[in-house]
């Protein structure tokens, strides 16, 4: 009785096959002369978002190129990045419309919502949570907010379809916990009770609301359909969270970070932020981080070289005066620095298909354009990474800006998101091809 048969691993080679054939001709590429290793298609790597906001800006006449287009001149701040000048693309001439309110404006960096600093001001979705809706059921957590020294409770880059604030997590060491640090089985069962405790809270909220509909006004109406709006969202939350509660985590490729204990750590902070993003990135804990640099609730910050007087934010009202200037610009040549160590960094790691910088897009701005006159336009921002080509300076009107949320449209269409609409957005941004 014969065995069963069993393909040979070896590979055909087209010369021999030819030779042992007797004859000369051109054969198409058959499947037996492709090593069986290489047959199997790859499956393509995540596509990620990184959106981070410095809340204080940059000093714009050292931000701004002078020049436009592919042959832009470097700025001073810019020169800091020229290792990296084909990686990025840098706007001006964009903000986000109808978004005013000073310090306030910050909210809305994500979410584009117009006047945030007027009575009966209600946030809207931010773009990590639209994204999240779309991919986040594929990650142990949909979305992570990160902050630096970030007003808790008050201030965060991301919002719920409910306009509820999401707080950010100012501790690096927590968020290591929460990426790699399995709890114990009865840690873990604890934790689902817990979850599953929460499911029938909502649920028996969810009832509630439904019996006092019909004694309600129109008015009360819609702020109840709000409501139960963010209660379906939680109930969502909560059920993708248990179901991730009982696998394994990653094996943490690199050790627990230590959080510095003093509040002008504040280069440090943002640092270890950079790489608790990368490293939630490269183990695909998620694909989708906000980080929020909170200079306004930041003392006189550490910064290499240099001797920083007062706080970031009196600094930011610097009135023309030389020596908050110098030490101003100090400040914003370390956090360049710094984001050029980002995209090192997420350059260096490999992946299929290219390496983690060109799978994730990663936008680094501002909700002020001049900080120090409280100026919500002509915000800096740079756009790196991702499936779009770089290497270029969109400049566009100083007077009458474009709209900035145009940039969410084509970084999330970059990843791969079937949209062309978000917030006050006209469709993407023009003169940022997709690769």
């Amino acid at each position: 009785m014969k065995g069963p048969h069993i393909a040979d691993s070896r590979t055909l080679n087209r010369r021999t096959f030819l030779r042992g054939a007797g004859v000369a001709m051109a054969l198409p590429l058959l499947e037996s002369m492709t090593p069986v290793f290489a047959r199997a298609k790859q499956p393509d790597p995540p596509r990620r978002m990184f959106a981070v906001c410095n809340n204080l800006g940059l000093l714009p006449d050292r931000f701004f190129p002078k020049t436009r287009g592919r042959e832009y001149e470097l700025s001073p701040y810019l020169n800091e990045l020229k290792a990296y000048r084909e990686d990025f693309t840098v706007l001006s001439g964009v903000s986000h419309p109808g978004v005013d309110g000073s310090h306030s404006s910050d909210v809305s960096f994500l979410t584009c919502a117009p006047h945030p600093g007027g009575g009966g001001f209600r946030n809207s979705i931010s773009l990590d949570q639209f994204i999240a809706a779309k991919i986040g059921h594929l990650t142990r957590f949909p979305s992570i907010s990160l902050g630096v020294n970030a007003s808790v409770g008050r201030r965060s880059l991301s919002w719920t379809d409910a306009g509820v604030l999401i707080p950010c997590e100012n501790r690096a060491s927590s968020v290591y916990r929460k990426l790699f640090l399995q709890g114990s089985e009865d840690e873990i069962e604890r934790q689902v009770r817990k979850l599953q405790l929460g499911e029938s809270i909502m649920d028996t909220l969810a009832q509630e609301s439904k019996s006092l509909t019909r004694r309600l006004s129109a008015a009360d109406r819609d702020r109840l359909d709000q409501y139960t709006t963010a209660v379906r969202e939680a109930e969502q939350r909560l059920v993708m969270a248990r179901a991730w509660e009982r696998k394994p985590k990653p094996a943490a490729p690199a050790g627990i970070p230590n959080d510095p204990s003093n509040r002008n750590a504040f280069m440090q902070m943002t640092r270890l932020m950079y790489q608790m993003a990368r490293l939630a990135f490269q183990t695909d804990s998620t694909r989708n981080i906000t980080l929020l640099m909170d200079g306004n609730n930041s003392p006189a910050i550490k910064v290499t070289g240099t001797k920083i007087t007062d706080g970031y934010h009196n600094l930011s009202h610097h009135g023309m005066n030389p020596d908050k200037l110098a030490q101003l610009d100090a400040i914003d040549r370390e956090q360049m620095q710094l984001f050029g160590e980002l995209i090192r960094d997420l350059k260096g790691i490999e992946e299929a298909d290219g390496n983690l910088l060109q799978n994730t897009v990663v936008m680094y701005g501002s909700n002020f354009g001049d900080a120090n006159k409280h100026t919500t336009t002509n915000m800096p921002v740079l756009v790196a990474g991702g499936r779009l080509k770089h290497g270029q300076h969109l400049a566009f009107d100083r007077t009458n800006n474009y709209p900035l949320p145009n940039l969410f449209v084509s970084m999330m269409q970059s990843m791969g998101l079937p949209t062309d609409k978000f917030a006050t957005s006209t469709g993407p941004m023009q003169g940022l091809e997709i690769a």
